[in-house]
């Protein structure tokens, strides 16, 4: 049975998600490990997590911002997507990105954004390119939108 939780640092899968963050291939997952540790999130933002039988798949975020220079006015995010490997396919990604949406349309959000350098993922999804944008880290990453109505 595979279950999507839209979760705070109180949460029953919190410290697993961390786990799974912590030793994931993606390099990215380090990085959102320490901000859980930290609890490094506004009072609405939320980490959302894929469980399949129980067990933490994949996780995704919805912040205020990204990697995006502070001058861009984009919110909120959907980042931080990923599946572990024995869980791919399942479509696990599109609905913790499902989650995002609906909690961000329930906070009055009308678009959500997503910064990635996947081509094709986020399209499949009914994201649509603005354009390449620099990053506050200097590379160059997509910029994707969503309607969330």
């Amino acid at each position: 049975m595979t279950e999507i939780y839209c979760m705070t640092q109180r949460h029953k899968y919190w410290n697993e998600t961390i786990c799974l963050a912590e030793k994931c291939s993606w390099k990215a997952g380090p990085c959102l490990a320490q901000k859980m540790k930290n609890n490094d999130f506004g009072t609405w933002e939320r980490v959302f997590v894929a469980c399949v039988n129980g067990k933490v798949a994949g996780f995704c975020t919805l912040t205020e911002k990204d990697e995006l220079p502070k001058e861009y006015k984009f919110t909120p995010f959907i980042g931080f997507v990923f599946v572990d490997e024995p869980y791919r396919g399942k479509r696990l990604s599109e609905l913790m990105i499902q989650s995002a949406i609906l909690y961000a349309r329930e906070l009055g959000y009308k678009k959500v954004y997503i910064m990635s350098g996947e081509i094709g993922l986020y399209e499949k999804y009914g994201f649509e390119k603005l354009g390449d944008y620099q990053t506050i880290y200097g590379s160059i990453d997509q910029l994707f939108v969503k309607s969330t109505i």
